[in-house]
C-alpha cells in the first residue's frame, strides 16, 4: 500500500510538471501582452507589473481582427470538412475491401508529409496564380485540406477497423448496400473517432501558418498572418506581438478546452473491447 500511494504521488506531481512546462509558454506569451514594450525585454523579466491593455488597442487599431479572425474559421472549417468527405470513403474502401497494395497507399500517404512544404512552394504558386486561387479562401481550403488529408485517411482507418466486420456483414445480408452500410451503420458507430478527426484537423489547420503566409496577402490572411505581420524590419515589438499572439491563439484554446472530453473521447475510441 505504501509503495503504490508514493507510485502514484510521484506520477502525479510528474504529470503537473509536465503539464505546468508545456503551459508555461502561453502563461508568459499572456503576461507580457499586458506588459509596456520597455518591461516586456528588461533583463531579469518582470514577474510584477502594472498591467497595460495599449499593446491590444495598438493592435486591434493597426489591422482588422475580425477580418483575420473570420478567415481563419471559413478556412479551418472549409478544410475539414472537405478533408472528411474525402477521407471517409477512402478510408471505408481501405479497411473494408483492402488489397495487396493498401499498406503501401498508406504509408505512401503518411510519407507526403515528411516532404518541406518549401518544396513544392514554387508549383503550388504558379498552380494557384493560374487558377485565380491566391489570396482566396478558396485556395487555403484547398491546400490546407490536402496538408490534413493524409492524417485524417489514417485516424480514420484506424477507428474503422475497430468496428466488427460481422456487423457490416449482417447488414449486407439484410439486403444493405454499401452506401446504407457506410452511413447508416458505420458512421454511427464510428462517431466518436470521426469527431475526434475533425477537431484535430480543425486545430491544424488553425495553426497552420505556411501557405497562409505565401498564397495570400490582405482578403484571405488568417490569425497566424495577422500575428506575423507584427514582426517587421524595425525589430520585434515583444509586447505587442504577444498581444497579436494571444488573440490569435485564445479562441482555439477556447475551442480545445470546450471539446476535450470528445477529443479524449475519440481517440480512445476501441480502446477497450
Amino acid at each position: 500500500m505504501t509503495g503504490g500511494w508514493k507510485m502514484r504521488l510521484a506520477l502525479t506531481l510528474a504529470g503537473w510538471t509536465i503539464a505546468l512546462a508545456m503551459f508555461s509558454p502561453i502563461l508568459w506569451m499572456f503576461l507580457t501582452s499586458f506588459k509596456t514594450e520597455i518591461a516586456a525585454v528588461r533583463t531579469p523579466p518582470a514577474i510584477f507589473f502594472r498591467p497595460t491593455l495599449e499593446n491590444y488597442a495598438a493592435v486591434l487599431q493597426r489591422a482588422d481582427y475580425v477580418q483575420f479572425a473570420l478567415n481563419s474559421v471559413a478556412v479551418s472549417l472549409g478544410s475539414t470538412l472537405l478533408a472528411m468527405a474525402l477521407a471517409i470513403p477512402a478510408a471505408y474502401s481501405m479497411a473494408f475491401f483492402p488489397t495487396r497494395h493498401t499498406r503501401d497507399i498508406l504509408l505512401w500517404m503518411l510519407s507526403t508529409k515528411m516532404l518541406p512544404a518549401v518544396g513544392v512552394l514554387v508549383p503550388i504558386y504558379l498552380l494557384w496564380r493560374d487558377f485565380g486561387l491566391l489570396d482566396t479562401r478558396l485556395g487555403l481550403i484547398l491546400i490546407d485540406s490536402l496538408g490534413v488529408l493524409p492524417i485524417v485517411v489514417w485516424m480514420l482507418f484506424s477507428f474503422f477497423r475497430e468496428v466488427p466486420p460481422e456487423i457490416l456483414e449482417a447488414s449486407r445480408m439484410d439486403g444493405a448496400t454499401q452506401t446504407d452500410e457506410l452511413i447508416h451503420i458505420l458512421l454511427p458507430l464510428s462517431m466518436p473517432g470521426i469527431a475526434a478527426t475533425a477537431l484535430l484537423a480543425i486545430i491544424l489547420c488553425w495553426n497552420e501558418a505556411f501557405w497562409s503566409l505565401n498564397l495570400t496577402t490582405v482578403n484571405a490572411a488568417t490569425l497566424t498572418a495577422f500575428t506575423a505581420s507584427f514582426a517587421s524590419p524595425e525589430g520585434l515589438f515583444w509586447a505587442k506581438l504577444s498581444a497579436a499572439s494571444t488573440l490569435a491563439t485564445v479562441p482555439i484554446l477556447i475551442f480545445g478546452w470546450i471539446s476535450q472530453r470528445q477529443l479524449v473521447r475519440g481517440l480512445s475510441f476501441g480502446a477497450v473491447k
